[in-house]
């Protein structure tokens, strides 16, 4: 996951800063990261993991079930695989998911005020080359917690001295880490909310073909427990669905939120598209399983002029009355002359009579 901003000596040059900014994109998973050592070329390389007293247990997070005012203690697994013996500075804090559903805690500069502060854990780890130290760490729930699930993480972080143009030395921290969820024991009441739905229709110029609308809206977790969101939208007899079949479905914390934009394709412009959005979502349980909870629906509705057909349609009139107006002048040419021929007719008969 991405963290913290880079702690930077003065900076002179506003590329410099970008270039440094851009460095400090780091990841926040049980798989190593690398950054270099202070002072030396060696690359630093180590992962952090949850555990048992003897090694890697194989959980990605630690997820736990706690009564207000209960302690519990476990550890982790800090495996240094590089080819110098590194310090590692230990770290627990709130945590949250970024727009892009990845996890992340909050940055050093920023004072946590829940999960985050319930993990107590030592400052620092010192790790030899290629070998692993175990960390053990507690969780203690205050009496006061509000039952539900509260978010936090753990890392491992390394700070390291990088060279930017003109000669500038800059301090980058780079850690690794894992979540650690705690839910609350006590009346759990998921809930999901959309909110701010807006539908917007883009018409095809083919008149033979149909245009697509674009919707978009957040979803807002205003429960207790985390919820894994999915859904699909409605709109002029077709289905889209979200997240895309090739994404995974979005966890949303409690009183965090989530923006979603789903494009539904092959839409027809019928003036008006009524527009549905359909939320599914699951809440999780500390077990991995998942418990569905009552569908969310909102709704809306697009303009949707068909301009093309009715241009066309406007041609084809246009030349329906042209065609028409056409034979009506032909018609009254024809009768005129017919008339003239008439009444030369009689002035001829007339005059022959005049004439016997």
């Amino acid at each position: 996951m991405t963290h913290t901003a880079p702690r930077a000596l003065p900076i002179g040059r506003l590329l410099l800063a970008g270039m440094l900014a851009l460095a400090f994109l780091l990841t926040f998973a049980p798989t190593g990261t690398s950054a270099h050592a202070d002072d030396t070329d060696d690359t630093v390389r180590w992962s952090v993991v949850p555990a048992d007293e003897n090694g890697p247990d194989g959980r990605r997070a630690v997820e736990t079930e706690l009564d207000p005012g209960e302690t519990l203690q476990d550890r982790f697994a800090v495996r240094n695989v590089s080819d110098v013996e590194v310090t590692f500075r230990l770290t627990a804090a709130d945590g949250f998911y970024t727009r892009n559903g990845r996890f992340d805690i909050l940055p050093a500069d920023q004072e946590s005020v829940d999960a985050g502060t319930w993990i107590t854990l030592p400052d620092e780890v010192t790790v030899p080359a290629g070998e692993t130290a175990i960390v053990p760490f507690e969780i203690a729930v205050p009496e006061t917690a509000e039952p539900g699930d509260h978010a936090a993480g753990i890392t491992a972080s390394v700070l390291s001295t990088q060279t930017g143009d003109g000669g500038a030395s800059v301090g980058v921290e780079s850690r690794v880490g894992f979540r650690v969820t705690t839910r609350v024991t006590g009346e759990l009441a998921p809930e999901a909310v959309v909110e701010g739905l807006v539908a917007d229709y883009a018409t095809s110029w083919n008149p033979l073909r149909p245009g697509e609308l674009t919707v978009t809206f957040d979803v807002a977790n205003a429960g207790n427990t985390i919820l894994l969101i999915e859904g699909a939208v409605e709109a002029g007899g077709q289905t889209a669905e979200f997240p895309a079949a090739d994404e995974n479905a979005q966890e949303i914390l409690p009183g965090d939120s989530r923006s979603f934009t789903v494009v539904v394709d092959d839409v027809w412009p019928l003036f008006v598209v009524p527009t549905k959005v359909v939320l599914a979502p699951t809440m999780l349980t500390m077990t991995g399983d998942a418990s569905e909870i009552e569908p969310v629906t909102a709704e809306t509705t697009a303009w949707a002029v068909p301009w093309p057909q009715l241009i066309v349609l406007a041609g084809l009139a246009l030349v329906i009355w042209a065609i028409a107006w056409g034979r009506v002048r032909s018609r009254r040419r024809m009768d005129a002359l017919l008339a003239d021929a008439r009444e030369a007719g009689r002035r001829e008969a007339e005059s022959s009579e005049v004439s016997s």
